[in-house]
C-alpha cells in the first residue's frame, strides 16, 4: 500500500516511519515545499540511526526503511492508495488540502485526517469520497494509540479498513463517534486547562502542582510540563474547539493560557512555557 502523509513536521513524519517501519508500505511524505518535506525525511533518519544506536535494528534495515520515503509536495501523491493529512490544526486549511488532493489521487484513495479535535464530518463535506479520522499520538513512531473517528457521513466499512491498518502498523486502534475532542483531549486537554488555572490562582507553584499529580495521580509527567511538551497553543486551540462545540463553560480557556500564547511562550517549542528549556 502506498501512502500519502500531508505535513512533514513532528508527528508527520513520526507517521511516515511508523508505516515505512511495516512491510508492504511504501510512503509519500509532503510538505508546501521540498525543503520542509526533506526536513521531515531528516528527521526519520535522525531516528532511525538512534535505533541502530541501540542495536534494535541493523544498519541495513534503517537504509531499507529510509529507502521506502520518498519527499515532494502533494502532488507525488498521484497513486496513493491512503491519505493521512496531518495539516495544521484549521478547519480551512485541512478542507482546502483535501479539495486539492481529489484532483490528484486515484479514485479509490482513502482520505483520513490526523485532527486532534476537528469535526470529521465539517471537514469531509463536499468531498468526493467519505473522510475518517485517523488520530495518533506524539510520538508517533512509538505511541501505540490511534483514535479512528468515524464523522456522521464515514461507512462502517471505511472505519473497520483504518483499524485494520492501524493493528497492521502496530498501533492499538479505538473507535470514537465523532465528539469535540474526541477521547483522550477532551479529557486531558481541560486537565492541562485547569492545572493552569489552578497556578494561576496562587494554589502551588508550577513544580509542586506536576509533582502532587505524578506522584498523587500516578501520572508520568505532570500537567504543566505534558502541557509546554505539547505546545500551549495546540492546548489553546483545542480548548477553543471543546469550548465552542459543546458551548458550556466549564470549557473555557484559561486566560493565562490565553495570556502566554500571546507572549509566544508556547512551551519546549520555544524554549519557554511553564518551564525554561532555553539550556
Amino acid at each position: 500500500m502506498k501512502v500519502g502523509i500531508i505535513g512533514a513536521g513532528t508527528m508527520g513524519a513520526g507517521i511516515a516511519q511508523a508505516f515505512a517501519m511495516t512491510s508492504g508500505y511504501e510512503v509519500y511524505l509532503c510538505d508546501i515545499s521540498q525543503e520542509l518535506a526533506d526536513k521531515g525525511k531528516a528527521r526519520i533518519l535522525k531516528n532511525l540511526d538512534f535505533l541502530v544506536g541501540k542495536e534494535k535494528i541493523t544498519r541495513e534495515e534503517a537504509d531499507a526503511i529510509a529507502a521506502k520515503v520518498a519527499t515532494g509536495q502533494k502532488e507525488i501523491c498521484t497513486e496513493a492508495d491512503l491519505i493521512i493529512e496531518v495539516a495544521p490544526e484549521n478547519m480551512e486549511i485541512k478542507k482546502t488540502t483535501f479539495q486539492e488532493l481529489q484532483k490528484i489521487v486515484p479514485a479509490g484513495c482513502i482520505f483520513a485526517s490526523n485532527t486532534s479535535s476537528l469535526s470529521i464530518t465539517e471537514m469531509g463535506a463536499g468531498l468526493d469520497r467519505p473522510l475518517v479520522g485517523m488520530h495518533f499520538f506524539n510520538p508517533a513512531d512509538r505511541m501505540k494509540l490511534v483514535e479512528v473517528i468515524a464523522g456522521a457521513n464515514t461507512p462502517v466499512e471505511l472505519v473497520e479498513k483504518i483499524k485494520s491498518i492501524a493493528a497492521e502498523i502496530g498501533k492499538t486502534p479505538v473507535e470514537v463517534n465523532e465528539a469535540a475532542g474526541f477521547v483522550v483531549n477532551r479529557i486531558l486537554i481541560p486537565m492541562i486547562n485547569e492545572a493552569i488555572n489552578v497556578y494561576a490562582a496562587g494554589v502551588a507553584s508550577v513544580q509542586d502542582i506536576d509533582t502532587a499529580m505524578q506522584l498523587g495521580a500516578n501520572h508520568p509527567m505532570g500537567p504543566l510540563a505534558l502541557g509546554d511538551y505539547i505546545g500551549l497553543d495546540i492546548v489553546l486551540a483545542i480548548m477553543e474547539v471543546i469550548y465552542h462545540e459543546t458551548g458550556d463553560s466549564k470549557y473555557a480557556p484559561s486566560p493565562l493560557l490565553r495570556k502566554m500564547v500571546r507572549a509566544g511562550k508556547l512551551g519546549k517549542k520555544t524554549g519557554a512555557g511553564f518551564y525554561d528549556y532555553s539550556k
